[in-house]
């Protein structure tokens, strides 16, 4: 982080009382002459979500909303490309580590639960549409300016390890909440786990010490086509004092259990489910497709986590190592479902966890592992699904919605403590 970006952080602690965000000067200033904003909200089909109240409802009842409202009057305070670069990165840096504070108890606020990923997720959101929004009278690179702030809102910025011998390093990934045009209050146990767990120090089960960093992946497939899991993974896996020794992405799965999945494939197949944005990824099981911006690598990689030390652990859900795969058999063109993983000169479907974003961060990660640092483990845990949500649309939140959030990602961590 520059020196402009510490003292940024720093100034703007006494502004919100909770989270380094701008200098107060900058902060509480009026818009610029020359600011507009544009007059109708940009069509993005995951902001136009953000038309439903309840979304607003989040931020507020974690009190993440002074993010959104500010903003805008910030962005005008940009006098140039390069002032718009640094704001977006420090607001992002600040929000991710006001939602990693509050969902570890240092931040209080709001009566939503303190792990709930869901606020970080639809203030996010609605900080990226009041900047499509932001109308400089200079030029700037907006999907660029969008990438920055996305990328230090989500962990992958300015989330190093700590340089500290004798301490283990395990960097995992979780994702965004999805399938929000069905229930839109869903949330996703990854995210919450990535949150809770991001710069802890934990005591493995083999007496050591590890720390652990953490990023949110979003459930898009344009990111992915644009390398954010690279950008994410890639500088934990390059060699030196801050690199991962251990990675494992982390996404919702199945009802009821941990599985952990022994091989990721190399395609997409999830059509007609959509990503976020409501995009498909072009491939079925009968026609998979290979993921722009994929580096080479095979039809499947196997696991390298420790599998039997990490399923020994079964309460308060069983974990399982989930060997099933589908496949294009050599010399064949019809998909097969097989149980005991592939076989030799097959084409990759699904992997365990399917032919969606779970398995391709999971494929994408340790495709780079392997490049970087093959000795190293690396795998992909899938959590159970949260559900427990009250019948009742318009209540955001429940006790059995939140003790089972709890439940999964305490299991989530004494999983990875058995990583050993």
């Amino acid at each position: 982080m520059t020196f402009l970006r510490r003292t940024a952080l720093s100034a703007a602690t006494a502004l919100l009382g909770v989270c380094a965000l701008l200098p107060p000067a900058i902060a509480h200033a009026d818009p610029a002459p020359a600011c507009r904003t544009a007059p109708a909200p940009v069509q993005d089909p995951e902001q136009g979500r953000l038309s439903d109240p309840r979304t607003a409802a989040f931020p507020q009842r974690a009190a993440l909303d002074a993010f959104v409202r500010r903003l805008p009057a910030a962005l005008c305070g940009a006098r140039n490309a390069a002032g718009a670069e640094r704001l977006l990165d420090t607001w992002g840096e600040a929000l991710w580590q006001a939602a990693v504070d509050r969902a570890q108890g240092r931040r209080p606020g709001g009566d939503l639960a303190a792990g709930d990923d869901r606020p970080l997720y639809w203030a996010r959101l609605a900080m990226t549409a009041a900047l499509d929004r932001w109308q400089p009278p200079f030029p700037v690179d907006r999907p660029a300016l969008r990438t920055r702030l996305e990328d230090a809102s989500r962990g992958l910025t300015s989330n190093e390890f700590r340089r500290t011998p004798g301490v283990r390093r395990i960097f995992v990934s979780g994702f965004d909440p999805f399938g929000l045009d069905t229930e839109l209050r869903r949330g996703n146990p990854s995210g919450s786990a990535a949150l809770q767990l991001n710069g802890r120090r934990v005591t493995l089960a083999d007496g050591t010490v590890a720390e652990i960093r953490a990023v949110v992946l979003p459930v898009r497939y344009a990111d992915f086509d644009a390398g954010i899991v690279e950008r994410a993974y890639g500088p934990r896996l390059a060699p030196g004092p801050r690199a991962a020794d251990m990675i494992t992405s982390i996404s919702q799965g199945y009802p009821g259990l941990f599985t952990l999945e022994a091989w990721a494939g190399r395609s997409r197949s999830a059509d007609p489910y959509p990503d976020n944005t409501r995009a498909l990824s072009g491939g079925t099981y009968e026609h998979p497709v290979t993921a722009p911006g994929m580096g080479p690598g095979a039809e499947f990689l196997r696991t390298s986590l420790p599998t039997d030390a990490m399923t020994a652990v079964q309460s308060p859900y069983p974990v399982r190592l989930n060997t099933a795969v589908t496949e294009i058999p050599a010399g064949q063109e019809a998909p097969v479902a097989r149980q005991d993983g592939p076989t030799p000169g097959s084409r990759a479907v699904a992997g365990g966890g399917g032919g969606y974003l779970s398995n391709e961060v999971a494929y994408r990660s340790n495709r780079l592992r392997l490049e970087l640092r093959p000795e190293l483990p690396g795998g992909h845990l899938h959590t159970p699904v949260l559900t427990g949500l009250p019948a009742d649309p318009d209540q955001l939140t429940g006790a059995d919605f939140e003790r089972e959030e709890s439940a999964i990602t305490a299991q989530v961590l004494e999983v990875l403590r058995h990583s050993v």
